[in-house]
């Protein structure tokens, strides 16, 4: 029933809305507001975005203004359209190459024109929705072109910084090298070395010193320190020139043959389309990288992406700007400075626009030279050595190099052309080119099949299948990483008549390790999780059910007698000591199956820059803790100290063992951890034992260990500390409370460690606890409050905690 609400006679013929006592009340007007975090970021990106824009432009040929309206053109409305709302557009390296090349052909207006037409095709192909498709363009036609586009600009650049005037063509520009550096302007020479000094040492600076400069952009300290340099000591060379806003050249119409018009739209379109969408993705696992910006900061929409960077080239075309398209310097500097909306790439544009009119005076005194070192500098960096050891583990050289020297020596499209032909070519000589070989060694016979397994390849593997004589042991290693239906029938029906006559047959990978074995009566099926948990295999058709114990999930007396540690005897739980070998070797070569050809690559990595985990995970030694698994953590996260009962000794009171003690220096004063976590755990048997701890006896070494454990009982006997709680109730019995306890009880341990003690009077470290409930598989995070003493738990609905 609707409430009644009084009303004056004045207003008695005037409506009111009258507002439902179970409604929501009217939403207020929004109003617009700015994050801190994106006007820094906005500053810090429009540092970086002002010379490198007068850069590109320098690099073009084209009017030095129209590097700053394609900046703010990319900044307003690329940013406002855009899907990608972190990626910062602009005029690009990449695009360096086709814009000069299209201005000497064309001149300025026809190239402002093609700018347009391009920004119309890209709105075209962002309406049909194709934005994925770009992204099957091979990665080495990619790195290829954006490497081949890096030389040209390098040595185009070299004539300006050596104070010369760089040729039409790459080939021009080396064929006129040796004459320019027989004529060096020796201003020109030194205002690029200072400039180049200044943006590689720069971020190289240590300390808290240096970290605080590198708040500041290196490429605005490079231009900056050679512009100031050159006004103070007068020398004279060629600096920037900046025509009034008046005499500013807009788009023509476009003049030249129709087919060359059209090329110069498709290449222009294909390179702003390809290194903005590129930029989108790798902008998604920067921020996917920084949890606190991917909660505020949604994925890319690369269609409306690609409709917003067409809107932007067709803007900036018609205001006389260079084609925009993403940039990742910008667009990485953006990421890492925080940013959490469009506002900040927004914001980046307006203060370009704003220094465009306001700042000419100063932007004047930049010497061409430092521009150009600084452009060079970028075209060098373009040819990424990670990108060449990548295409070079995938087999790619070929593709990489094709389009590298095809965009050097053609120009862009036509080398992306070549690229992608000679992609087309390896990809089909890889599909059908496959060596069968077989050959027979101490009565084994050997089958070696090398490359992709297609029904091309079908009869050669039946004759050399049908050279195998029948109840032969048979080793068949498969090289390849593809086998199509009718390969693999073939290969299964044979395998079956032979394994049916009598024979064996083993197949492998190419480093040897088995990857099938003969189906029979003990073969087991387990699931792929299987190999983690602690189940046992029965000679029999199907996986056979848990054990009780490990279907009960709980802990204490329900998982069987455990040790200290947690664990079950020597013989686990299924009775097989006999078989512990043949398990561990199969779980080895599980691991060389399915595990490393996933993380190899990460391994490899980790191997050459040598391991920087983000925390100290100090744990007990309980089989049923995965720290990988509860914490969700990979190779290198994690830097892992395990004991029985997960104790840290206080200093002073090791008695010869200082293991934990050396873990924890080592942590904390070499590998820099930023934060210790202690980790207790339900039905702990340590705790267990610490409780029925007779005293007096023979002091076995598991006595002495657990020594270090006795200030937690008094903890827990203390009368002035209440107990914990778990989610809100009681511990289910002593040894729980006491696991609680001891987790709090090792933290103020740590805290005694000088390391430990010094890291977090400085601020660079962070304890907590934590709590894992195996049978629930429930993990509890803590965090200390400010009276030094209570715990509370950082999540959901559970609890821990200790009540005032």
């Amino acid at each position: 029933m609707s409430a009644c609400v009084p009303t004056r006679a004045a207003d008695s013929t005037r409506p009111r809305r009258i507002h439902q006592p179970h409604s929501p009340p009217p939403t207020p007007p929004r109003r617009f507001r700015i994050a801190g975090a994106d006007l820094s970021a906005s500053i810090a990106v429009f540092l970086i975005a002002l010379p490198l824009s007068l850069g590109i432009a320098l690099a073009t040929g084209a009017p030095l203004q129209s590097g700053l309206v394609a900046a703010a053109v990319g900044g307003l409305v690329a940013a406002r359209l855009g899907g990608s709302p972190l990626q910062v557009s602009g005029p690009a390296a990449g695009l360096t190459v086709v814009t000069a090349e299209l201005i000497h052909r064309y001149g300025w207006r026809t190239t402002c024109a093609i700018t347009v037409l391009a920004g119309v095709a890209q709105l075209g192909l962002g309406c049909l929705r194709v934005a994925r498709t770009a992204l099957a363009v091979s990665p080495a036609i990619v790195h290829g072109m954006l490497a081949g586009i890096g030389v040209t600009i390098a040595v185009a650049q070299l004539h300006i910084v050596l104070g010369g005037t760089p040729q039409s063509s790459v080939l021009d520009n080396l064929r006129a090298l040796p004459a320019q550096l027989a004529r060096v302007h020796p201003a020109a020479v030194s205002m690029s070395a200072l400039t180049l000094t200044l943006l590689f040492a720069w971020p190289r600076i240590p300390g808290r010193v240096g970290n605080a400069l590198r708040t500041v952009p290196a490429a605005l300290v490079a231009v900056a320190g050679a512009t100031l340099t050159a006004s103070l000591t007068g020398l004279v060379l060629p600096k920037v020139d900046l025509p009034s806003w008046s005499s500013h050249a807009l788009a023509g119409l476009p003049e030249g043959p129709v087919l060359g018009i059209a090329a110069a739209v498709l290449t222009v379109t294909l390179v702003c389309s390809v290194q903005s969408l590129l930029g989108a993705v790798a902008v998604d696992k920067l921020v996917a990288g920084r949890p606190a910006q991917q909660a505020r900061v949604g994925r890319s929409d690369l269609n409306r992406e690609l409709l917003g960077q067409g809107a932007a080239n067709v803007v900036s075309g018609a205001l006389g700007g260079l084609p925009v398209a993403g940039v990742a310097v910008r667009s990485s500097a953006n990421v890492q400075a925080g940013a959490v909306s469009r506002n900040s790439t927004m914001l980046h544009g307006v203060f370009v626009v704003v220094a465009a009119l306001l700042m000419v005076p100063i932007l004047e005194l930049i010497p061409l030279a430092s521009l150009a070192a600084l452009v060079m500098a970028v075209g060098i960096q373009m040819v990424s050595l990670h990108h060449i050891r990548t295409v070079t583990r995938h087999r790619e050289v070929l593709v990489y190099v094709v389009t590298t020297l095809g965009v050097v020596c053609l120009g862009v499209l036509e080398g992306v052309a070549l690229g992608v032909s000679v992609a087309v070519a390896v990809a089909l000589h890889r599909l059908a080119r496959t060596r069968i070989t077989h050959d027979e060694r101490g009565g084994v016979h050997h089958v070696r099949v090398r490359g992709q397994l297609t029904f091309l390849a079908v009869p050669r593997l039946s004759r050399a299948l049908h050279l195998v004589p029948q109840e032969a042991h048979v080793v068949l290693e498969l090289d390849g990483s593809f086998m199509d239906h009718a390969a693999y029938e073939s290969l299964q029906d044979w395998q079956n008549a032979h394994v049916a006559g009598g024979g064996t047959v083993e197949l492998t990978g190419r480093t040897g390790t088995r990857i099938a074995e003969p189906a029979g009566p003990s073969h087991c099926r387990c699931r792929p999780w299987t190999p983690w948990r602690n189940h046992h295999c029965e000679p029999s058709s199907g996986p056979q059910p848990a054990s009780a114990g490990d279907r009960s999930g709980g802990a204490g007396p329900a998982d069987g007698p455990e040790g200290p540690d947690g664990a079950s005897g020597a013989t686990g739980r299924d009775g097989r000591s006999g078989q512990s070998g043949s398990q561990l070797a199969r779980g080895i070569s599980a691991f060389q199956r399915n595990t490393a050809p996933l993380v190899r690559g990460e391994l490899a990595r980790l191997a050459r820059e040598g391991q920087r985990p983000s925390q100290l995970f100090l744990t007990c030694a309980d089989s049923r803790l995965v720290t990988s698994m509860i914490t969700s953590s990979g190779p290198g996260d994690l830097f892992v100290v395990r004991n029985v009962g997960n104790l840290v000794p206080r200093p002073g009171e090791e008695s010869g063992d200082d293991s934990v003690a050396a873990a924890i220096e080592y942590a904390v004063d070499v590998l820099h951890v930023r934060s210790i976590t202690v980790c207790g755990h339900s039905g702990c048997g340590a705790m267990q034992a610490l409780l029925n701890a007779e005293p007096g006896g023979a002091q076995t070494p598991l006595k002495r260990w657990l020594r270090h454990g006795l200030p937690s009982l008094e903890r827990v006997a203390a009368k002035n500390r209440p107990w914990a709680r778990l989610a809100g109730r009681a511990p289910a019995d002593a040894v729980e409370q006491l696991c609680l306890t001891n987790v709090v009880q090792q933290l103020d341990h740590l805290r005694a460690h000088e390391s430990v003690a010094r890291a977090l009077r400085e601020g660079a470290l962070e304890l907590h606890g934590m709590y894992f409930h195996v049978g629930e598989a429930q993990a509890y995070l803590l965090v200390e409050r400010d009276d030094g003493e209570l715990f509370d738990h950082v999540g959901a609905a559970e609890d821990l905690r200790h009540p005032a």
